[in-house]
């Protein structure tokens, strides 16, 4: 049998970054065309920004499924409170969670699920790798433990297996990847992409992926920028994405590209909840500043995956659809955007 091309999943779309791509706005548009023609033979669709509500999806690239386009994000969720946290998620409507190996919590997501009566099927768990395991094949049986933490069953699967980050070196990302890759051909994972990954890394896996490109990069973005922080260890990798860091280079690439954005670090850690500007929205609209950082991820078509285990404020974090900030509004938060300076986890390298 001769060897499947490492380019056999190429998305049929990939061309370089076309120049009238270069902004973010442009970007998200061509994004936002793609994935709703992509849907317009099915159910699944990337709503318009003012017909979103708590139960939209987003198709995702290479897949028949779908991911919602609402989060809920459990890292630092402690064992003893996750089960309770995730469940307060589920009820409020909450169909996608989001864990880690490094969270130590990926079992406590999943009996969430099985405590909360909803079917496995209606529920979008990810998780992710941040460490290599030596080999292709000991990666992948770190991978197969998470899933059966995860989905113990015979037929346990996870929806989104991720790289959790691109520094472990070149070839770590490559055992790692292949380890994923194997994961969806046995049924393991439905999609898999990285988290924190640069327009180099991901141009890199060209050589290597027979699924090419990612399916997800998750990545720290948002509109402000913070005073230089300690070094922090690798924990939360992915894109971290507010309006003070908006990393506009990697969201453009992957607009291009059809890859779906998800936005850790959405609140920025309450650290901005005083910001003039986005109290001033705040107020206009009668919400909350988290209301408003929330709703505008969902506006740019990012997938924002805030976190909390306060069960008024895991409620009040989805209560983002009975508004839509106007033009104005969108254009301030942008302008928050101060850059590397913003981030408050990591920004991507793209070089």
């Amino acid at each position: 049998m001769v060897a499947p091309s490492p380019q056999s999943h190429l998305h049929p779309h990939h061309e370089p970054l076309p120049t009238e791509y270069q902004t973010t706005d442009q970007g998200r548009a061509a994004a936002q065309a793609y994935h709703s023609k992509e849907a317009s033979s099915s159910s699944t669709t990337m709503s318009p920004a003012s017909k979103l509500t708590l139960t939209s999806t987003i198709p995702i690239l290479n897949s028949a499924h779908a991911m919602p386009r609402l989060g809920f994000g459990i890292y630092r969720s402690d064992p003893s409170v996750c089960v309770a946290s995730c469940l307060t998620a589920l009820r409020a409507g909450y169909r996608h969670i989001d864990s880690a190996q490094f969270y130590r919590n990926e079992s406590e997501m999943g009996e969430a699920v099985r405590q909360s009566g909803i079917p496995r099927s209606e529920v979008f768990l990810t998780t992710k790798i941040l460490s290599a395991g030596g080999s292709v094949e000991k990666s992948y049986q770190k991978c197969l433990e998470s899933v059966k933490a995860i989905d113990p069953s015979d037929n346990g699967y996870v929806d989104l297996f991720l790289i959790h980050s691109p520094n472990s070196g070149a070839r770590n990302r490559k055992e790692m990847w292949q380890a994923l890759e194997r994961m969806v051909d046995e049924g393991k994972a439905r999609s898999i992409g990285v988290s924190n990954f640069g327009i180099g890394h991901i141009e890199e896996m060209k050589e290597y992926a027979k699924i090419w490109p990612p399916q997800v990069n998750q990545i720290e973005v948002r509109p402000l920028s913070f005073p230089p922080l300690p070094t922090l260890p690798l924990i939360a990798i992915l894109l971290q994405l507010h309006p003070w860091n908006q990393q506009r280079e990697i969201v453009d690439y992957c607009n291009a590209h059809k890859i779906i954005i998800q936005a850790y670090c959405p609140l920025v850690r309450n650290l901005k909840a005083h910001d003039e500007t986005l109290v001033s929205i705040a107020k206009k609209h009668d919400k909350t500043t988290g209301q408003v950082l929330i709703r505008y991820c969902l506006q740019k078509g990012w997938v924002p995956l805030p976190k909390s285990d306060t069960p008024s404020r895991i409620q009040e974090n989805a209560d983002v659809y009975g508004f839509e900030l106007d033009e104005e509004d969108m254009k301030a938060l942008d302008g928050l955007d101060q850059g590397v300076d913003g981030a408050i986890v990591e920004a991507v390298t793209n070089s």
